[in-house]
């Protein structure tokens, strides 16, 4: 999973058709019963641990497996790795 810093974001849009799991929408095109992940992005944005990617990388391995899995929001934890 990766998160937009919303305080950064210049609502360009260029992300969304990157995305290869089809899983970054603009707010007014957000599908029903997503919502709710505005306020994660906004909360994991601001975690530690999260870092910017600041060049190209491969998909993690199992990502194909995980794209549109239901339920996986239930899975999600909010450990952070020590010393970030």
């Amino acid at each position: 999973m990766l998160v937009i810093v919303p305080d950064e974001c210049i609502d360009c849009g260029v992300c969304i058709p990157e995305c290869p799991a089809d899983a970054i929408f603009g707010e007014d095109d957000m599908p029903p019963g997503q919502h709710d992940f505005i306020k994660l992005n906004a909360e994991l944005a601001r975690a530690p641990g999260w870092r910017p990617i600041v060049r190209t990388v491969l998909p993690l391995p199992g990502a194909d497996i995980w794209n549109g899995k239901a339920g996986k929001r239930e899975l999600l934890e909010r450990k952070w790795p020590a010393g970030c």
